[in-house]
């Protein structure tokens, strides 16, 4: 495509290669970022003694350095796993039911984002205190210059894993029901979108 440069497109992996509902899918890195952007609560799926387990865990972005920021406690046994070990972090949105004339065909719009790779775990000082910062402001923009931050105790307490948006994959979902040409818009039936 004329005038795009190659770091506007995630590139595509075996892990990111849209299978199904291929017209759903997105490589843009702006439609990553923007589904980032829009919040700060993912899930972190990670191998724990060989059983898979998905954790809800707040995150923050740098998206200058392209770093995703996770964090929790040093007693959390996911991150206590996660460094250098494969995970893919999840987050999603759902901006609304798609109420069919039939309960096959209903659906939800949403926009979800699975980013992959191997999380460092920060143990510079420097990039833990900016890691912090940045997730705090994701959840709660002001909030890192308006409260006490972190003591030396309360940082030797708490884990943060770096883990690089290189291998993403990006998919959303929306739009009304699909339902209106079909038998089924003969039924006289509401179909619609309840957000």
């Amino acid at each position: 495509m004329a005038g795009e440069q190659p770091n506007q497109h995630l590139s595509v992996t075996e892990r990111t290669r849209h299978r199904r509902l291929r017209e759903k899918g997105s490589t843009l890195r702006s439609d990553l970022d923007d589904i980032l952007r829009a919040g700060f609560l993912c899930h972190l799926a990670v191998v724990v003694d060989g059983a898979p387990m998905a954790v809800p865990t707040v995150y923050g972005v740098d998206f200058e350095t392209r770093v995703l920021y996770l964090h929790g406690s040093v007693a959390s046994r996911s991150l206590v796993q996660s460094p250098g070990a494969p995970v893919c972090v999840t987050v999603t949105h759902v901006d609304g039911l798609v109420l069919a004339r039939s309960v096959f065909e209903h659906g939800v719009n949403y926009r979800c984002a699975m980013v992959h790779g191997s999380p460092r775990r920060v143990t510079d000082g420097e990039e833990l205190l900016h890691g912090l910062r940045v997730l705090t402001e994701s959840c709660a923009p002001g909030q890192w210059e308006y409260a006490r931050t972190p003591s030396r105790k309360e940082l030797a307490a708490t884990t943060l894993l770096a883990l690089p948006l290189d291998e993403a994959s990006v998919k959303i979902s929306s739009g009304p029901p699909d339902d209106g040409d079909g038998p089924d818009a003969a039924l006289g039936l509401w179909a619609g979108v309840v957000p």
